[in-house]
């Protein structure tokens, strides 16, 4: 077990390093100049010389790869070319937006899909389950943005219950800063539980299925104790497979929301940066997002050994 974990942990590290590779060359062959979009179209050579050379943008490629790398190992993701401002105070601060209302969209996406995939999935012969299989696809088919347009339009504009936008900081008031991620972490959660309903119904129909399940219900167990005493667990894997794909999709997919409820999170500073020419900040933002997505990777991978003996042994 424990040498299993260490070489997953070996080809994260790795992956980490070829990601931080690519994002860096990507970001590099970007079209614009980045001390043109701050001096303005007027600027002179010399000026813009001279700010190039304060921006490290006269070094060489990978002179300029291993010192953002360096400073990313030291936890220095470097200083905004165009606010100034040190890149780790930005990120931190659009976290406090991004990371609750990607932990808000995953617990509206479980606390809807767990309770109806199970139920589609015992009972798919059913008008029920018919009509909850029916259900998920059409919010598989709903775009996030549209089902956030909607809330919108029914909580914030006709009941006034919810804000339409913006953002309170937490310090200044909690309560108002849950209210206005409220309708966001809906959104979200509405389009990626419907997705996760129909991955939990095939986990549970497909567990119905097995040998073991109808050896149970010929010793008189019913339905409901042979799938809590024998068949959750070997459903879980698939399931925690979506849910590791699911929250780096809610933190990534946010970048939509964020700017349809005018959210100051990651997803808009991103944005703001791919317009403002601000190569620090993209490649910061998007080697955060990558490293979550690697890590949350992993975390499924141990997972696997945790709830399936067999994969230990293996």
């Amino acid at each position: 077990m424990q040498w299993q974990v260490l070489t997953r942990l070996g080809i994260l590290l790795l992956s980490l390093a070829a990601a931080s590779l690519l994002i860096f060359l990507v970001v590099q062959v970007l079209p614009g100049d980045p001390a043109q979009v701050v001096l303005g179209i007027n600027a002179t050579p010399e000026a813009l010389a001279q700010l190039r050379h304060e921006m490290g943008l006269d070094l060489p490629a990978w002179q300029r790869y291993l010192g953002w790398i360096g400073g990313i190992l030291h936890g220095d993701f470097g200083t905004s070319q165009v606010s100034g401002a040190p890149v780790a105070d930005l990120i931190q601060q659009k976290l406090s937006v991004s990371g609750p209302l990607a932990l808000l969209g995953m617990a509206v996406s479980v606390l809807i899909s767990v309770p109806l995939g199970v139920i589609a999935g015992v009972r798919y012969r059913q008008l029920s389950g018919v009509m909850i299989s029916a259900l998920s696809l059409g919010g598989i088919a709903i775009p996030a943005f549209w089902a956030a347009l909607l809330l919108i339009t029914m909580f914030a504009i006709r009941l006034h219950l919810v804000p339409a936008g913006g953002f309170v900081a937490w310090s200044d008031d909690p309560i108002g800063a849950f209210k206005s991620l409220f309708l966001p972490a809906i959104s979200l959660g509405l389009v990626q539980g419907a997705i996760l309903t129909r991955y939990i119904r095939s986990a549970i129909v497909d567990v119905l299925r097995e040998d073991y399940i109808r050896t149970a219900r010929a010793k008189g167990l019913t339905r409901w104790q042979a799938l809590s005493r024998h068949g959750f667990r070997n459903a879980a894997i698939p399931i925690v497979t979506v849910l590791g794909l699911q929250l780096t999709s809610l933190l990534v997919g946010a970048v939509v929301i964020e700017n349809v409820f005018y959210l100051p999170g990651l997803g808009r500073m991103l944005l703001q940066a791919i317009g403002n020419r601000d190569l620090i900040v993209i490649q910061a933002t998007v080697m955060l997002l990558t490293g979550v997505v690697l890590v949350v990777n992993f975390l499924v991978d141990v997972s696997y050994r945790l709830i399936d003996p067999r994969i230990r042994a293996r």
